[in-house]
């Protein structure tokens, strides 16, 4: 009789709990996120999305609206939510091209560049300090690395907006909801 080639229960299966503590580890990166954009809300008014869109507009100057998206990884339907709520707050002004009105300038108002410079970091206080006191060489391998698991999952042109957003997972979790009750 030929023995079985599955592992006995004793033996770990290394694979499976190399995954549980990648997963662990991601879902605590999300919380983390989550937190700090709830805090950035609350003591700035400002989202994380809406800060990271604001301080692309601060740095690049004037840009067209799909181009924003393009550099803050987000779909232009979202980029667009965030633009209405930032023109809201006096923080930027669009404007239609004169040349093509089809082409909506996003430019930064005074208010938007007080903002930009005072506004903390996107990253958490704690990791930003924590990163920037590495080496060079080990502040890059984390980026490199983090780089290779969006790679790793596909995830490259994914609309980043429902992990960044207080509130979007639950949202989504009852428009599928709705969905599925029609």
């Amino acid at each position: 009789m030929a023995k079985s080639k599955r592992p006995s229960p004793a033996a770990p299966d290394t694979g499976r709990e190399l995954d549980l503590r990648i997963i662990r580890s991601l879902r605590r990166i999300i919380q983390a996120v989550d937190i700090h954009s709830r805090k950035l809300a609350a003591q700035y008014q400002i989202t994380t999305p809406q800060l990271v869109a604001l301080l692309c507009v601060a740095e690049a100057g004037p840009l067209i609206s799909s181009e924003l998206a393009r550099r803050v990884h987000l779909s232009d339907s979202t980029v667009v939510g965030i633009l209405d709520r930032l023109e809201s707050k006096g923080l930027i002004v669009r404007e239609r091209g004169t040349t093509d009105r089809r082409r909506v300038y996003v430019s930064i108002t005074e208010r938007g560049r007080t903002l930009a410079q005072s506004a903390p970091s996107p990253l958490q206080d704690g990791f930003s300090a924590g990163l920037r006191a590495l080496p060079e060489l080990e502040q890059t391998a984390i980026a490199l690395s983090l780089e290779r698991i969006v790679e790793l999952m596909e995830a490259k042109d994914i609309d980043a907006a429902p992990m960044l957003t207080p509130g979007a997972m639950q949202d989504t979790a009852e428009a599928m909801a709705r969905r599925g009750a029609k």
